[in-house]
């Protein structure tokens, strides 16, 4: 009897998966929905289809599978297309408008300015007039080429750099990857900011600090994210905090964009000439807001800021 009873205890979690995965098999199939592998297990669905690298992984479940496969990943419904002319139809005229919305993840939340920046906004108005000013007044092809010169200086002091560190041993291994970071580093900065914030001629190495304490803690906060995002019941085994932490970088991100912001207003307040062609990208979006002060409010230029500023992502 007891035998019965134990193989009834070790059968019975087996049987039940085995029931739910044959009953949303039948379920997708019933509401037409794309091919999905069997068996879609509870909780984690078909992550355990995946692996690192993660895009091989995908590669390999739509050879196996096919081109269009509905999967869960845990929570959430994912359409994967694997085929160039089944991901023009999905983002043709007709099609569209479906897939332009972005998910709701926690990123979004608080990097996202709830959801209100170009890169977690829901498609309508608002993203259509986000993206008009990044592509027209941010990123054109006129605003690079004004900007050209912060590039072409920043180039001159890394060729500088590297003719000191090797002009008394032109036999020298000298170790690129900083002066190639403080390069990348300071010109988005100035193209952003209008300032240097890294090496020896920068006008704040305390902000630098700062950006690279956001930088790290946005790098290592990333996976608890994704896990959270998809598995939320994930806050329950050591991934509670996440949230906490989220909100924390956000501060301290939003903190220093809007003392970038001030600084700026504050400049352009003294009425000190500024040549137009030679505007920051702060500087471009505070004109704006001069003219529209209710549309381009301070959270809007720190959200148009943050997306292109890729300072904090290292």
């Amino acid at each position: 009897m007891e035998t019965v009873w134990l193989m009834y205890y070790l059968l019975s979690p087996i049987i039940l998966i085995a029931l739910y995965s044959i009953s949303l098999h039948i379920l997708n199939k019933l509401k037409n929905l794309p091919p999905t592998p069997f068996p879609a297990l509870p909780f984690i669905g078909h992550i355990y289809l995946l692996h690192r690298p993660f895009h091989r992984s995908l590669s390999q479940v739509s050879r196996r599978y096919g081109p269009a496969l509905f999967l869960r990943l845990g929570s959430r419904p994912v359409l994967l297309i694997s085929s160039p002319s089944l991901a023009e139809e999905c983002l043709s005229k007709n099609n569209d408008v479906i897939f332009a919305n972005r998910p709701d993840l926690l990123n979004g939340r608080y990097f996202g300015y709830d959801y209100t920046s170009l890169s977690w906004s829901s498609y309508g108005d608002h993203w259509r007039n986000l993206r008009r000013i990044s592509s027209l007044e941010l990123l054109s092809s006129q605003r690079l080429h004004t900007l050209s010169h912060i590039r072409a200086d920043e180039a001159f002091s890394l060729a500088r750099k590297l003719y000191h560190l090797t002009k008394d041993e032109p036999e020298k291994v000298v170790e690129v990857k900083s002066a190639l970071f403080e390069f990348t580093f300071n010109v988005l900065t100035r193209m952003i900011t209008g300032k240097r914030y890294y090496g020896k001629s920068a006008e704040n190495s305390r902000e630098a600090k700062v950006l690279e304490e956001i930088a790290a803690a946005t790098s290592e906060v990333a996976f608890e994210t994704n896990v959270v995002d998809f598995l939320p019941l994930m806050r329950w085994f050591g991934f509670g905090g996440v949230e906490k932490k989220l909100m924390s970088i956000h501060d301290k991100r939003d903190e220093f964009m809007q003392r970038v912001i001030n600084d700026n207003r504050k400049l352009m307040e003294m009425n000190i000439d500024i040549d137009v062609k030679k505007k920051s990208m702060v500087q471009v979006l505070l004109d704006f807001q001069r003219s529209d002060p209710h549309y381009y409010t301070d959270l809007t230029i720190k959200s148009l800021l943050l997306v292109r500023n890729s300072i904090f992502y290292p």
